[in-house]
Formats: structure tokens, sequence, C-alpha cells
């Protein structure tokens, strides 16, 4: 991880909500500029449960709210190669929901071998265990 940022999000009433009730899931959420605008993508926000017809769509877009220069300076790291932006955890501030994304870099082919190379070993353990048992 090269760097975080604090981002302020852009949220309906009925997702605030549900984020209090703790509904909210980032996991899988990635950002991308797009047209000169911060947006996080497939972040899950569940339904209002307590929500009528006008409930918002879980997976929609949502902008984030970045500075001009900030948003300029990781458009172009973004742009060089190698970087991505990730949304790191989401939390309240002063009342405010805000959004730590962090400019990361992508796993080399090395990298992603030793991973794997580690899981196997893990699950290979995992079964001598549970077969000794």
């Amino acid at each position: 991880m090269d760097e975080r940022l604090e981002t302020g999000i852009v949220l309906t009433g009925t997702e605030v909500k549900s984020i209090r009730a703790g509904q909210a899931q980032i996991s899988d959420a990635f950002v991308r500029i797009d047209r000169g605008r911060p947006v996080m993508y497939h972040a899950h926000i569940a339904e209002y449960s307590h929500g009528n017809m006008a409930n918002h769509n879980p997976y929609r877009p949502r902008p984030l709210l970045m500075h001009e220069k900030e948003i300029a300076r990781l458009a172009q790291e973004v742009q060089a190669g190698g970087r991505t932006l990730i949304p790191l955890r989401m939390y309240f501030k002063q009342g405010l929901i805000k959004v730590e994304v962090g400019l990361c870099r992508g796993k080399k082919k090395f990298d992603k071998r030793q991973t794997m190379k580690e899981k196997d070993e893990m699950r290979e353990a995992q079964r001598t265990v549970r077969h000794h048992l």
C-alpha cells in the first residue's frame, strides 16, 4: 500500500440508515475515476429493512468526495500503471460516513505464485491434522 486517503461519500437517506445498522460490505469494491470524479463500484449496502418503494439499489455506483488536486494526482498515478484505488474501510467520523481509500500496487506474478504455494501448504496441513484426529 502506497498511500491512504480519507474521503467523503454521497449517500441517500436509506443507505445511511442501513450502514448504521451494520449492513454494508466493501470487500469486493474498487474505485475508478470517471469523468474526473472518483466513484466506488461494487460496494454492497443492503436495502433498508423499514424502507418503502423508494429504497436504494444495493450495488449502485457511489461518488466519493475529494479535492480536485487530489483527484488529478490520483488519476495520474493510476494511469501511469500498476496501481489501483481500493476502499479499505468505511467508518463514522463526527456523524458523517467516511471511506478510507488506499492507493495500492497489484501483485506481480511471483507474488501470486508465493501466495498460492502458501495456501496449498495450509490446506495440506489441515488435511493432515483432520486425518489424524
